[in-house]
């Protein structure tokens, strides 16, 4: 991959991130359930890490990330967490698992497209296991709780 598509996909991916963690702070602070709002937050603390993985390898090319990626991913990703945050738990939980889904897509994606460069591929499959991970609790967490509804009708 050219060095400047690189950049673009570095760039991308520092968005979708930032606003990841932005996104599961506000809904940290939508819900009442203390192991829910817990897992939120340490998952926002796992996709910081992943920001600030992508911002060092962005400056490692010399590039930093994109205007967009560092003013309008934080209000996207809290507008986004107050939104499904009304709507409920388990419609935070799936979108929650939309989001990290389409973010296996892209990693997947660019895992394959990566070429030699070892570390980056290295960092690129740590934050898909990390997002697939996610994903896998935010599932499990709405099988739960759907059959708790179900007990209680």
């Amino acid at each position: 991959m050219e060095k400047e598509a690189l950049i673009k996909k570095l760039q991308w991916f520092y968005f979708l991130e930032l606003n990841q963690v932005n996104l599961y702070l506000a809904q940290s602070r939508q819900v009442d359930d203390f192991y829910l709002k817990q897992t939120l937050l340490r998952i926002a603390e796992v996709e910081q890490g992943h920001v600030e993985n992508i911002k060092a390898k962005l400056a490692y090319l010399g590039a930093s990330p994109a205007f967009v990626g560092e003013k309008v991913a934080p209000l996207t990703g809290m507008m986004g967490g107050l939104v499904t945050g009304m709507a409920g738990t388990i419609a935070i939980l799936k979108a929650n698992i939309d989001l990290e889904e389409k973010a296996m897509k892209d990693y997947k994606d660019f895992i394959l497209r990566v070429g030699k460069d070892d570390e980056l591929f290295e960092m690129l499959w740590d934050h898909l296991i990390d997002e697939d991970l996610h994903t896998a609790w935010f599932t499990n967490k709405v099988k739960e709780l759907e059959k708790i509804m179900e007990i209680k009708e």
